[in-house]
């Protein structure tokens, strides 16, 4: 079987589909990068927003005009709230829900999936990706958190946690497949192991695979602003631990977030900023901001703006709030215009332009280590590589030599179009 495998949305999304690749590949069938090769295809959807759910539904409709013979299989949270959505478009033979999410290959192939006589056939890599650099790990799925735009505790369910023990022998498998940077993902990846009653259950997690694992680079995806130990920033004594955070605030106006239901306001946040910064020298932080949150004034996003910017953040994604079917926000009063949340989105992305730019500037003339992802083009003078530092800063350089999968001393220069310009000093 020639399979194409797809994802919309986060970096869980990717870890899982990583993981599906795998599984395929251990069974013998081959992963396929373009949809007009695949006999099948696998889709990981999203439902963030209105407009994931829409991505979602144009990509079946293309796998089926691909290969009109071929199947799809379709999954994840869009799939999960809006199954009879999915059921119905051309090509799906099914939609499996999170739940069941585990077994989706067991269901395609109607084969028991045997992890340990996989190990020769998963040095094939995952279709889509340009080298074996950065993996995914899946550590916790699931939220008990209950904020009112949010469809993913919905969709995904009470939070769950992996064992340390299988998170570790995961993270040590990718490294013997030459990976060189394990991403630790999940729904509320701070709440690992609350639900086996370990409140520094993430504490324990990543103390784990540092010292069990030699994984060059350990990286933590998104982190709710709450729920973390105390000494929780000593971790980053260990080099590897990559100096990068991002802490979702949503808004910088307690009354917003008291409607949003997150578990912080200015103050408690602003002290986690300090905390991390004191203790990581070199630390970016970035975060999520929601534009137009139902019943936002001019006076509530001014006052969020104004918080922003005093945190001095190295980057913002902003969305504009998308109302989804069952939330509490949805049903709010007070629904902010389309064209009020486009005017403070377009505001709040150029903050984070200016906020991105200044973390730039801050790197420039610096020496740091780069792993170089892949090649992106050729030059006479060389092959121009792209790739990140470990503060999740983009770097671009020419080297006469291919340097993909490889973490190299870099001098940082100017910063254009998204990147830093560097030169590799080997």
């Amino acid at each position: 079987m020639k399979v194409h495998l797809r994802m919309v949305g986060c970096r869980l999304n990717q870890s899982e589909i990583d993981t599906m690749a795998r599984q395929f590949q251990g069974m013998g069938h081959e992963v396929v990068e373009r949809p007009e090769d695949a006999d099948h295809f696998v889709l990981n959807t999203c439902a963030v927003t209105q407009e994931a759910g829409k991505t979602s539904r144009k990509l079946v409709r293309e796998f089926h005009r691909s290969n009109p013979g071929a199947e799809t299989t379709v999954t994840g949270c869009y799939a999960q709230i809006a199954p009879k959505e999915l059921d119905g478009l051309p090509g799906v033979a099914r939609v499996v829900s999170n739940a069941d999410k585990d077994d989706l290959v067991s269901f395609v192939t109607g084969e028991e999936i045997k992890v340990f006589d996989s190990e020769p056939i998963e040095r094939m890599l995952p279709a889509g990706s340009p080298s074996r650099t950065r993996a995914f790990v899946k550590a916790q799925d699931g939220c008990d958190n209950e904020c009112t735009f949010c469809v993913t505790t919905i969709a995904r369910g009470h939070g769950r946690s992996r064992e340390i023990d299988e998170v570790l022998r995961e993270v040590n498998t990718l490294r013997q497949l030459g990976y060189q940077e394990a991403v630790l993902t999940g729904v509320h990846l701070g709440s690992y192991g609350h639900d086996q009653g370990q409140l520094d259950g993430l504490a324990q997690l990543v103390g784990a695979l540092l010292r069990h694992s030699d994984m060059p680079r350990l990286r933590l995806s998104s982190l709710e602003p709450w729920d973390l130990a105390p000494g929780f920033f000593e971790l980053w004594q260990d080099p590897r631990l990559c100096r990068h955070l991002h802490l979702p605030l949503q808004s910088g106006c307690d009354a917003t977030l008291k409607r949003m239901r997150r578990n912080t306001n200015q103050e408690a946040f602003r002290a986690l900023m300090h905390a991390a910064r004191k203790a990581i020298p070199g630390l970016r932080i970035t975060t999520d901001v929601i534009a137009g949150f139902p019943g936002e004034t001019e006076g509530e996003f001014a006052i969020s703006r104004a918080f922003i910017e005093e945190m001095r953040f190295d980057g913002l994604h902003v969305f504009r709030y998308s109302s989804r079917p069952g939330t509490p926000a949805s049903r709010m009063k007070n629904q902010v215009s389309s064209q009020v949340k486009k005017r403070r989105s377009a505001e709040l992305l150029a903050i984070s332009d200016s906020m991105e730019e200044n973390f730039a500037a801050r790197l420039a003339g610096t020496q740091q280590n780069v792993l170089w992802e892949q090649i992106t083009a050729a030059t006479p003078e060389g092959f121009l590589h792209s790739g990140y530092t470990d503060n999740y800063m983009r770097v671009k350089a020419v080297h006469p030599r291919d340097l993909s999968n490889r973490i190299c001393a870099t001098y940082l220069g100017e910063f254009t179009e998204g990147a830093i310009h560097g030169t590799v000093r080997l």
